[in-house]
């Protein structure tokens, strides 16, 4: 096994090389591993109806701010706009394209509407663990993530900016003192560069639990950002809407003359989450393993074939040969150790509130289920020990376990990175087609 507690990547805009720093592993290994093997798999699974059907509640009002965008209105997923001039009007088009655009589709047929009602059922027969607060709200309800994508929707500005902002100056260890690179209020001054020195310079300066911890946040930014410049809004009439990779969009977020050269430091940290996403993968395949688990969805013979999917998946992730090492996290002194690891948690838990201050339903669905998902990866990785005392036998006690809530969002926050790897390598070819 390689140490890599730290993985980094050197990569250009158009092409993607070089190894990755304190291991052996390389850009062009994860991207054949991701593209030609795990991703075809993945993306078959999550179609199936157990990982399409989202348990979520929309509704939970922002605990941190009052929130102007409305967003507790079913439709609206930005502020309303005042129709008294000819500006107005026009913003008031660009209100409505994004309420439509940041809209959650929760229509679900009669017959899936019943067969949840069974899911709840067997699940609530099991031995659970943990409590998911969406899961347990009388105003959760199961959304078909494929009818809602992860796409554009028009919800940006001083809102969207409010919620990274948030993130990441109260959640990530980081001092006010210390500007945080592309900050607006630092970006155009004269002092932009040497903030930005400044910032990396404090971040070095921390431990590897607290930058490891910056990285996944700034991994998940930069994944979310390939997925709305993948699938964007190219055109809008009264026939049909174009959805499409913009690579102008994709430049402005990620092109390194255009961001400082921040953007190829976004891309280096989605990297950097997608090794701790699939190492979480492979560490739960016990668990997924048991006799007595199942993808319960009362079909048999289907629920048999995507557990054996689920396995195939997971038994491949387990064959990438340069896994990331968990064991260089928290290995310092036990009582430093544990209250540092309580530290993250609670930040992460933060975090995960935050999700609820989002503006646009669509994003907020998204935001959820991924932060979701990337705290249920941390979960198994320190959960070593109670995976591996798990009992073998139907009858046993339990010593890990993972809710139907958990093991949805931690293949779908995997299959968001894992289409983000693969959607580099589309912007690759379409940015050398300009050229």
């Amino acid at each position: 096994q390689v140490l890599c507690p730290e993985c980094c990547v050197f990569i250009h805009l158009t092409k993607v090389t070089g190894n990755l720093d304190d291991c052996a592993c390389d850009v062009e290994t994860i991207n054949a591993f991701n593209n030609d093997l795990l991703y075809p798999k993945l993306q078959t699974l999550l179609e199936s109806d157990y990982f399409r059907l989202y348990k979520v509640n929309l509704n939970k009002p922002c605990p941190f701010w009052t929130d102007h965008s409305h967003c507790g209105v079913r439709d609206c997923a930005v502020k309303p706009c005042s129709p008294y001039s000819a500006e107005a009007n026009e913003q008031l088009d660009e209100c409505e394209k994004a309420e439509h655009l940041g809209a959650v589709d929760v229509s679900l047929s009669e017959e899936t509407r019943e067969a949840v009602l069974d899911w709840s059922k067997h699940d609530d027969e099991a031995e659970r663990f943990c409590v998911v607060d969406d899961e347990e709200s009388p105003d959760a309800q199961y959304v078909d993530l494929l009818l809602n994508p992860e796409r554009y929707t028009g919800y940006k500005g001083p809102e969207a900016w409010q919620i990274w902002n948030s993130i990441y100056e109260e959640n990530c260890f980081k001092p006010y003192t210390v500007p945080r690179p592309l900050n607006p209020a630092t970006f155009y001054s004269s002092t932009g560069n040497e903030g930005e020195r400044t910032f990396y310079s404090w971040l070095e300066g921390q431990c590897v639990e607290k930058r490891a911890f910056y990285r996944l946040v700034s991994g998940l930014h930069a994944s979310i950002s390939v997925h709305l410049s993948a699938r964007y809004l190219l055109g809008d009439n009264w026939f049909e809407r174009k959805w499409g990779p913009n690579a102008s969009e994709f430049q402005q977020r990620f092109d390194s003359e255009l961001t400082k050269g921040e953007g190829p430091k976004r891309l280096r940290n989605l990297y950097f989450l997608y090794l701790i996403e699939l190492r979480a993968l492979a560490k739960a395949l016990p668990f997924f393993q048991q006799a007595s688990f199942q993808l319960y969805t009362g079909q048999l013979e289907q629920d048999q074939k995507h557990k054996e999917q689920l396995l195939d998946i997971l038994q491949l992730a387990r064959s990438f040969p340069l896994h990331f090492d968990e064991t260089a996290l928290f290995a310092g002194d036990r009582e430093e150790a544990a209250k540092l690891k309580e530290d993250i948690r609670l930040s992460f838990l933060n975090i995960s509130k935050i999700m609820d201050c989002v503006g646009c339903f669509k994003c907020r669905l998204w935001g959820k289920l991924q932060t979701q998902g990337l705290g249920t990866a941390l979960k198994v990785l320190f959960s070593e020990r109670q995976i591996e005392a798990l009992p073998k036998s139907r009858t046993g006690w339990p010593t890990f376990q993972l809710s139907r809530q958990e093991i949805v969002a931690l293949l779908n926050a995997f299959g968001r990175v894992s289409t983000s790897i693969k959607e580099l390598q589309n912007f690759r070819s379409l940015l050398s087609e300009q050229q």
